[in-house]
């Protein structure tokens, strides 16, 4: 329960025996725990590496375990302002890695790759669409992270997918959970699973993705400017590799048909989403952007679950959230 806060098995066991019982020396906590005394001690010189226990006054030599309101939540603390350098240093490394990716871009441009090509504009984007759909004879699939569609974007895609379904092509999208708020938009996702489309929503989306027979992706060259073009990928490596990450966010996304079911303590997938994102640092905005929902909506669930755990800030009540089990911890690795 206590892995987020970078405890493991082992030592968290100790952790509590200890405030069972916090004048047990190690041979005792050993032989309740039916393990060596020597693994006890490593625990213990990690739970003083973590200031949760400290030497005895009274008993020298002796180590007595802090108080968990104290002590876990000054660890809690710790491991936020951690959480705040990693992301400065992550937020970092995107600029390098954007700067790479366009010069990258530009390099590209210039002579050819057999297994990649970028496509610039709009106009030749839509056209390789179509291009790569009619010759499609088995399967597509893709993200459809945008939110509610514009009629103009429904007129576009209706033509398209209607002439992949009539030929017997194997069709699974899966889109934002918000969509559900957009009457024109649901509207066309039931007329798509209607023709025999597999249609899907899902809290939160990767990028923007469609996959034609498992051999060629387009995906966009900038996420946030899907103006800017988008690259076609070939190559079997990256192409398997798009392709299992569609089949993980499947697995994990609802027919767009049902109603999404609850988890946890009353958790809709939305809220289950939004602990995650609190955990990772996000601000609400970027939460907000990444839902496709008002900053407001945000505001109004974070201050929801921040009540209900007693929490004082953001990034608190996420961690506290994955704590309890509200939310499954391998979500914010």
């Amino acid at each position: 329960m206590l892995r987020s806060l970078g405890l493991d098995a082992l030592t968290e066991a100790v952790y509590k025996e200890m405030l069972k019982a916090p004048t047990s020396g190690t041979a005792a906590i050993a032989q309740r725990l039916g393990r060596p005394e020597t693994e006890i001690r490593s625990a213990m010189d990690e739970l003083a590496r973590l200031l949760l226990v400290r030497p005895s006054w009274q008993e020298p030599g002796e180590l007595r375990p802090v108080e968990p309101e104290a002590g876990l939540r000054s660890l809690l603390d710790r491991r936020e302002a951690e959480l705040q350098r990693r992301l400065e240093e992550v937020e970092y490394g995107r600029r390098e890695l954007a700067q790479v990716v366009a010069d990258y871009a530009d390099l590209t441009n210039t002579r050819q790759h057999p297994d990649s090509e970028i496509l610039t504009g709009i106009d030749a984007v839509r056209l390789r669409i179509e291009s790569l759909a009619s010759g499609c004879t088995e399967e597509v699939m893709g993200f459809v992270p945008s939110g509610a569609m514009s009629p103009s974007n429904i007129e576009a895609s209706r033509p398209l997918d209607t002439s992949v379904l009539s030929r017997g092509v194997r069709m699974r999208s899966i889109y934002l959970e918000s969509i559900k708020n957009d009457n024109d938009t649901m509207a066309y996702a039931r007329r798509l699973t209607e023709q025999g489309a597999q249609v899907r929503v899902a809290p939160t989306l990767p990028p923007r993705m469609v996959i034609y027979d498992r051999a060629t992706a387009i995906v966009p060259v900038d996420p946030e400017q899907s103006r800017k073009g988008a690259l076609v990928l070939r190559g079997h490596g990256v192409v398997s590799a798009l392709c299992e990450l569609f089949e993980r966010v499947w697995q994990g996304s609802q027919p767009v048909v049902d109603t999404p079911a609850t988890a946890g303590p009353g958790l809709s997938p939305r809220s289950q989403a939004i602990v995650v994102l609190l955990a990772k640092g996000h601000t609400d905005e970027m939460i907000a952007r990444r839902l496709d929902v008002s900053v407001r909506t945000v505001r109004r669930e974070t201050a929801d679950l921040a009540a209900q755990l007693g929490a004082r800030t953001k990034f608190q009540a996420g961690m506290m959230a994955l704590l309890q089990g509200w939310v499954d911890p391998g979500l914010v690795g």
